[in-house]
């Protein structure tokens, strides 16, 4: 699974600026997680790794290889978006044998034959605890939860060597936000691909990261590892921030 490095990367939109001067490394299957307030870029960058958008300076390295020109197909990159309905197609049943569905939808699209397609789901069903009794359903007749179940089995059915999730548990109640962050982080570990997480929660940053990225105003302010950023905060802005959640953590407790 590729090294993932990011040289100078800015992009803009008109006169506002998404990411800025922005430099790091992430590690070969590391789980990255960026974490900060709304609009400070989490979601641009994101898209710029995809390569559903195109840097106006810098570089995107996979293990040395230069990507900007690269298409997002050719990249071996998936993304979980951000939203209600994931990037799910609403008039598409979950799964339905030898026709298009939105768990097929990414290997009927690459030419796999309907047994392979069926043998390969079936998989990512069972890893992913989609019962089969939702096949049937489309998008809108599921809950959130199993919308974001979908949502992961629909990038896992071609095994990424990068995944990308935008906040993909932001719309779970507590409890099943809790249960999807273990699931997420033992899915990476079985799959073993370089994951960049993006969210504006520090808690769920601190408890599934290999290391931590805080992003303000299109650039990293600090990155290590949770105990370091939560230890060591390097300015007053992630000493808030650090702050914000330890208040939150004893006010949980004393409830």
């Amino acid at each position: 699974m590729p090294r993932i490095t990011l040289k100078g990367l800015e992009k803009r939109f008109g006169n506002t600026v998404a990411v800025q001067d922005l430099s790091c490394e992430i590690e070969d299957r590391e789980l990255f997680v960026v974490v900060g307030p709304t609009a400070c870029g989490k979601t641009t960058l994101l898209r710029l790794i995809a390569g559903l958008l195109r840097p106006d300076r810098g570089e995107i390295l996979f293990d040395g290889e230069r990507m900007n020109e690269v298409p997002p197909p050719q990249r071996g990159v998936r993304m979980v978006f951000q939203g209600q309905d994931y990037a799910l197609f609403p008039h598409l049943a979950i799964y339905r044998e030898r026709s298009w569905s939105n768990l097929s939808f990414p290997l009927r699209l690459r030419g796999g034959t309907w047994e392979a397609i069926r043998d390969r789901v079936g998989k990512v069903t069972q890893r992913m605890g989609i019962k089969r009794e939702l096949f049937p359903r489309k998008p809108g007749q599921l809950s959130e939860g199993q919308k974001q179940r979908v949502a992961l089995g629909k990038a896992m059915v071609l095994p990424p060597k990068v995944l990308l999730l935008d906040e993909p548990l932001a719309h779970l109640d507590p409890p099943a936000r809790a249960r999807a962050r273990e699931e997420l982080r033992r899915l990476h570990e079985e799959l073993g691909a370089t994951t960049i997480h993006v969210t504006h929660d520090l808690a769920e940053a601190f408890l599934l990261a290999d290391r931590v990225a805080v992003m303000l105003e299109g650039h990293f302010v600090q990155t290590g590892t949770p105990k370091d950023i939560r230890n060591h905060p390097k300015n007053a802005f992630v000493a808030d921030f650090v702050r914000s959640y330890e208040d939150s953590l004893r006010r949980a407790f004393s409830n």
